[in-house]
C-alpha cells in the first residue's frame, strides 16, 4: 500500500457545499466529492495524531434505520462523538411512519431537535432516497418556517439506490492503495452467490456510479436476471466516457476478473423479485415479503459457483487483487475462507474510511470556514 499525502482543502468548494446534504455521490461534482475525501483524510489523520476534533460541540445527531445495521450504526455513533456531538440511534420500525405520518411530518418533528439526521432505508426500490428527500424538504420547512437558522443536514446512510457513505470509504482505500489515484486502474464489481438474505442493490450501484467518475476501467458482472436500476447503468456509463475511463456489464464473475486490479464481489437481490417487494411492502404483507425473500434465495441457489475463490483471484493483475466488501461477507459463498483470511486486514481498513466519511459529511455541511477550523487542528 502506498501512503498517500494529505491533500490540500479548497476552500472555496468547501464553502459551497456549507449547509448541503448529500443524498447520492450523482448529486455532487467530482471537485466536491475530492473536496469531501480531502477533509475526510484530515480528520482521519488528526484522529490518529490524538488531536481533538470536537467542532460541533453539545450537539443532537438522529440516525433512523429501517433496516439491520453494525458497522454503519458503529460509524455514525463514532463520527458523532469525535465531533463533540451526541448521537441519538432510531429504529425506523418504532417510528409513526408505519401509522400514517409523512416523510415530511417526520423529518419536521426531527428537525425541532436534531442537529444533523442520518437515514438508512434500503429495501425497497423506488422509496429509500425519495425518503430521504421528503425528510429534508420536511426539516427545511419546518426551520424556514421558524426562522431557524440551524443547518440540518441528511446523511444518507444507504438507501435504495446508493449506499455513499460505504462507496467513498472504498475510493479512499483505493486511492490508498493505488498512489492516490484510481485513473486508469480495473475494478471488477461482480455479483456472487449468498444464501443469508435478498440484499439490497444500493452497493453495486454506488460503486458502478462513483468510480467511474475518476477515470477507472469499471466492469459489473452479474448473472441473468440481477441487473441494476437503468440510471444507475446510465450514470456509470456517462460517468466513464466524461473521465477517461470505461463501464462494461459482462455474464460471467472469470470475465471481469481477469487483469483486475481490484475486486469487489457481493451479492444482491434479483432484479425482478426486488420490484416485487415494493407491492408487498405498500400493503403491509409480511407474508408476502417473506416469501419473496424465499424465491429470492432459491434463485440465487442456481448460482452457487459465482464465488471469489483462489483460483478466480488468480485470473487478476499479476494474481493480487486488492480484494473489498462492505461486509459482513458470507465466508464460504461471496468469498472463500482463504482469500477472506488473506485479505482480514485489508477489509477492516476499508470499513474503517467510513466513519471518517460521514464526520466530513456532518462537517462540510456544519461547519463554517472549516478549510480555517481544520488548519488549525
Amino acid at each position: 500500500m502506498t501512503t498517500t499525502p494529505l491533500p490540500a482543502l479548497d476552500a472555496k468548494v468547501l464553502h459551497g457545499l456549507h449547509g448541503k446534504s448529500l443524498l447520492l455521490t450523482d448529486d455532487w461534482s467530482p471537485a466536491e466529492l475530492d473536496a469531501l475525501c480531502a477533509v475526510a483524510r484530515r480528520f482521519h489523520a488528526a484522529d490518529r495524531a490524538g488531536r481533538s476534533t470536537a467542532l460541533l460541540p453539545n450537539e443532537l445527531a438522529y440516525a433512523m434505520f429501517f433496516d439491520n445495521s453494525t458497522r454503519t450504526k458503529s460509524a455514525w455513533a463514532g463520527a458523532a462523538a469525535r465531533l463533540g456531538m451526541q448521537p441519538v440511534i432510531v429504529d425506523g420500525s418504532s417510528t409513526q411512519v408505519s401509522h400514517g405520518e409523512t416523510a415530511a411530518e417526520t423529518g419536521a418533528m426531527l428537525g425541532m431537535n436534531a442537529h444533523a439526521l442520518g437515514v438508512r432505508h434500503d429495501l425497497i426500490l423506488g422509496e429509500g432516497n425519495r425518503f430521504m428527500r421528503d425528510v429534508k424538504q420536511g426539516i427545511d420547512a419546518y426551520l424556514a418556517g421558524t426562522d431557524d437558522g440551524r443547518k440540518v443536514p441528511i446523511v444518507n446512510l444507504q438507501c435504495d439506490i446508493d449506499h455513499p457513505t460505504q462507496t467513498l470509504a472504498d475510493l479512499l482505500w483505493l486511492r490508498d492503495n493505488f498512489g492516490g489515484d484510481i485513473r486508469g486502474k480495473k475494478i471488477a464489481v461482480s455479483w456472487a452467490y449468498s444464501p443469508s438474505y435478498a440484499k439490497p442493490l444500493s452497493v453495486p450501484q454506488g460503486l458502478i456510479m462513483l468510480l467511474t467518475r475518476f477515470g477507472a476501467h469499471v466492469t459489473l458482472a452479474h448473472p441473468e436476471g440481477y441487473r441494476l436500476m437503468d440510471g444507475c447503468l446510465a450514470s456509470a456509463g456517462k460517468h466513464a466516457a466524461e473521465s477517461g475511463g470505461s463501464f462494461r456489464t459482462v455474464g460471467t464473475m472469470d470475465e471481469a476478473f481477469v487483469g483486475a486490479d481490484a475486486v469487489y464481489p457481493k451479492s444482491w437481490g434479483p432484479y425482478d423479485l426486488m420490484l416485487e417487494r415494493v407491492g408487498a411492502n405498500k400493503s403491509a404483507d409480511k407474508q408476502a415479503m417473506a416469501a419473496i425473500d424465499k424465491r429470492a434465495l432459491e434463485r440465487n441457489a442456481q448460482f452457487k459457483d459465482w464465488i471469489c475463490d483462489e483460483r478466480r483471484m488468480a485470473l487478476t493483475a499479476g494474481g493480487n487483487a486488492l480484494y473489498l466488501h462492505c461486509l459482513p461477507a458470507d465466508i464460504g459463498a461471496e468469498v472463500s475462507a482463504g482469500v477472506m483470511a488473506r485479505h482480514t486486514l485489508d477489509v477492516a481498513k476499508e470499513a474503517q474510511w467510513k466513519v471518517y466519511v460521514v464526520m466530513a459529511m456532518l462537517a462540510v455541511a456544519k461547519v463554517p470556514n472549516l478549510a480555517d477550523r481544520l488548519a488549525k487542528l
